[in-house]
C-alpha cells in the first residue's frame, strides 16, 4: 500500500503531472485496489443502490469544482487518476484544509470503483444537516422562484431538473416523499453540480404541498398538457412556485385544482415534453414575466 509522503509519491512518478509551484499539497499515492482507506470507492455502482450512511459521491471535473466552492457540503476524500493531476491542482487547492487527496493509475482506479471511471475523478462527500421545508422556504428572498416536485423518480431526470433550476436561477426546490434522492451520483453528475447549488428540502409524508406554499406568500404554478393558460400568457407574478409531476403519470387533478395551471403549446397531435426539457422552458418563462 502507498503511504502517505510529500511528492513524488510512493510508486507513481508524478514530475510529468505536477506544474511549478511553491508548495505543494499532501497527497497519497495508491497502488493496492484493496486499500482500506478506498473502502467508501469501492464498488461504486452496487453501493450507489444501497446507501451510503450519510454521505455521497460526487464525479467528474465540474462536480468537483462545484463541491469545492460551496460551503452547504463537506468533501471528506478525493480520488483521482494521477494523469490528472496537474489540471484540478487548482480545484484541489480550493479543498478544506487536510483534505485527503487520493492518487492511483488508471488501473488501480478502475479496480476500486469496479468498472471503467474515464473521467478519472470522484469524491465522498457528507450530506448537509436535512433543512425542513418550511425553514429553507422562510428564508428566501421576496421575489423567490421556487420549484417543487411531485413523483420524481428517475435521476437522469432528477439531475437535469437541478441543472435547469440552477441555470434560471431558482432559489428553492421541494421534493415530496417519493422524489428519488437528488444527491445519488447519477443525478449530480447529469446536474453538472446544480444539485449542489440549490437549496432543497423534502416534505414528510402527510405535509400539505399546496398549503405549505400558500402561507410563504407563494402562487403554486402547475405544468400540465391540460392547463388552462398557455404558458407565454401567464401573468407577471412575485413568488411563483412550480409544480413538476412525474411523466405519464403527471399531478393529481387534487393538485391541479388548488393550482394556477398552465402548459406549453405544441404541435399538433403531439402534448407533452419530457419533465426536464419541460423544467427548461417553464422557469426561463417566469423569470422572464
Amino acid at each position: 500500500m502507498g503511504d502517505r509522503l510529500r511528492c513524488p509519491l510512493g510508486h507513481l512518478n508524478l514530475s510529468p503531472f505536477l506544474p511549478y509551484r511553491s508548495a505543494v499539497p499532501t497527497f497519497i499515492s495508491i497502488d493496492d485496489p484493496d486499500d482500506p482507506r478506498l473502502e467508501l470507492y469501492r464498488d461504486i455502482r452496487e453501493r450507489d443502490m444501497v446507501g451510503r450512511r450519510g454521505l455521497f459521491v460526487a464525479e467528474g471535473e465540474t462536480v468537483l469544482r462545484v463541491l469545492a466552492g460551496q460551503d452547504r457540503f463537506r468533501p471528506l476524500s478525493v480520488l483521482i487518476a494521477a494523469k490528472r493531476l496537474a489540471k484540478l491542482t487548482p480545484i484541489l487547492d480550493t479543498l478544506p484544509e487536510q483534505t485527503p487527496v487520493y492518487l492511483a493509475t488508471q488501473p488501480v482506479l478502475d479496480g476500486i470503483v469496479g468498472f471503467e471511471l474515464h473521467r478519472g475523478i470522484l469524491a465522498i462527500a457528507d450530506k448537509a444537516p436535512p433543512q425542513t421545508a418550511c425553514d429553507l422556504l422562510a428564508a428566501l428572498p421576496a421575489n423567490a422562484l421556487v420549484m417543487a416536485l411531485v413523483g420524481i423518480s428517475n435521476h437522469d431526470n432528477m439531475g437535469g431538473l437541478f441543472r435547469n433550476a440552477a441555470g434560471f436561477g431558482v432559489d428553492a426546490v421541494l421534493l415530496d416523499p417519493t422524489c428519488c434522492d437528488p444527491l445519488y451520483r447519477k443525478a449530480i453528475r447529469v446536474s453538472v453540480g446544480g444539485v449542489l447549488r440549490v437549496p432543497f428540502a423534502r416534505l414528510d409524508e402527510g405535509d400539505d404541498l399546496i398549503g405549505l406554499l400558500e402561507r410563504h406568500g407563494f402562487t403554486p404554478v402547475a405544468l400540465s398538457p391540460s392547463g388552462e393558460t398557455a404558458l407565454s400568457r401567464l401573468p407577471a407574478m412575485s413568488r411563483p412556485a412550480l409544480l413538476l409531476g412525474a411523466e405519464g403519470p403527471g399531478l393529481q387533478e387534487a393538485t391541479l385544482a388548488r393550482c394556477r395551471t398552465v402548459s406549453i403549446p405544441m404541435a399538433p397531435g403531439f402534448d407533452s415534453l419530457n419533465v426536464a426539457v419541460a423544467a427548461g422552458i417553464a422557469p426561463h418563462q417566469l423569470r422572464a414575466s
